[in-house]
């Protein structure tokens, strides 16, 4: 198959086995992110061409702060990371107070003459409070990772000697570790068919070996965040839903009710059609819905329950994802000139990219849950 003969947006949908995840880049500001830790170093060694060509320890993460908040948090993440969430906590707390403050003094002055500007002083407190809170969740997830002693792969340009990207060791264990067995049966799925699509429709060069476009690399990467998220948002609700059916006398949980009972309705319609009130064989449900099994559970979901878990609930996410993924893919903003650049590596370098932004997705879903009790992120 030709690279033109394919669709992108078909093939990102189809990583997800027909859910409705879809994560649209686009053209955003381009930064660049240096941090070394010297309490904890957790170590990757990159190679352009071969392993010993290129070697350093890094906590690298591509995006950098913009704000002093940031810029803080930064600093304690290098030289006292045990006390970066508490910090993190007050900065929340004092951003939240800030922007409630500006907001009191604009609703008293309403009719005032000094409406206007307060009005105006509201809105750029307004901007200035997402920025910060953008630059303290991102701070947070790289925390994240700092924990689990995987550092973030820095600006790929960095890595690529003679358009070949090579990334060692993968730290794949340490990647998976945070999933428990039945995401990571469903992120192993998704990796094999990414690999496999990678391979089948990129120029051939051999069976060890992947060529994938950059702007195509980007799209996967930020689909998998988006992925990770997903997964997120639904074992948790899965979790919780358990949870309420034991103290309901284990009561079955709703989406397996509306499981069972989107069979039951659709049987309903066949003997209708068939004119029989007998129930054949045929129209029996396949399949019987486990409740404790979570893929079964996500097969469960009405479309409505699959857009809630799918989209993403704050524009701080959004913008989070949008700006990392740019950080990571273009050094500069003359980069897009060249979007159909291709880029060579092994399938264990793509592995360890993707598994890094399915985890990227899932830390993004807790860091934004926590953020938004103390400061009350924007509705996407």
């Amino acid at each position: 198959m030709a690279d033109d003969d394919y669709d992108d947006d078909d093939v990102l949908s189809s990583f997800f086995y027909q859910y409705p995840i879809h994560c649209t880049v686009k053209i955003g500001s381009m930064l660049n992110w240096k941090s070394k830790c010297s309490t904890r170093s957790p170590r990757t060694t990159v190679a352009g061409a071969k392993p010993d060509d290129s070697e350093f320890e890094s906590v690298n993460a591509p995006l950098e702060p913009q704000t002093w908040e940031g810029s803080f948090l930064c600093g304690l993440l290098k030289n006292q990371p045990q006390v970066l969430p508490v910090a993190a906590a007050k900065q929340l707390q004092e951003l939240s107070n800030q922007r409630k403050d500006t907001l009191i003094r604009w609703e008293h002055s309403i009719g005032s003459p000094e409406d206007c500007l307060h009005r105006r002083i509201a809105e750029m407190k307004e901007h200035e409070c997402q920025t910060a809170i953008e630059d303290i969740m991102y701070t947070l997830i790289v925390y994240k990772f700092f924990k689990i002693e995987v550092p973030l792969v820095p600006n790929l340009s960095k890595l690529i000697s003679n358009k070949r990207l090579q990334i060692w060791p993968p730290r794949e264990a340490e990647l998976e570790s945070i999933h428990g067995p039945e995401v990571l049966g469903l992120i192993r799925e998704h990796l094999t068919s990414i690999i496999r699509w990678v391979h089948r429709n990129g120029p051939k060069i051999n069976r060890s070996t992947l060529r994938i476009k950059r702007m195509q690399f980007n799209r996967i990467y930020s689909a998998s965040i988006m992925y990770g998220y997903f997964l997120k948002s639904v074992t948790t609700r899965h979790r919780l839903e358990l949870i309420l059916a034991q103290s309901q006398e284990f009561c079955p949980p709703i989406q397996f009710l509306n499981a069972q009972f989107n069979s039951t309705q659709k049987q309903e319609q066949e003997e209708s059609i068939g004119g029989s009130a007998e129930i054949s064989s045929s129209s029996k449900p396949s399949s019987v819905v486990d409740l404790h099994d979570l893929k079964s559970y996500m097969m469960g979901f009405d479309p409505k329950t699959l857009e809630l878990c799918a989209r993403l609930r704050s524009c701080e996410a959004s913008n989070l994802i949008e700006k990392h993924s740019w950080a990571l893919f273009r050094e500069s903003m003359k980069d897009f000139l060249e979007p159909d650049e291709a880029v060579i590596l092994d399938p264990s370098s793509l592995k360890r990219l993707l598994l890094e932004a399915i985890a990227f997705g899932s830390f993004l879903w807790d860091v934004e849950d926590y953020v938004d009790e103390i400061y009350k992120l924007h509705d996407s």
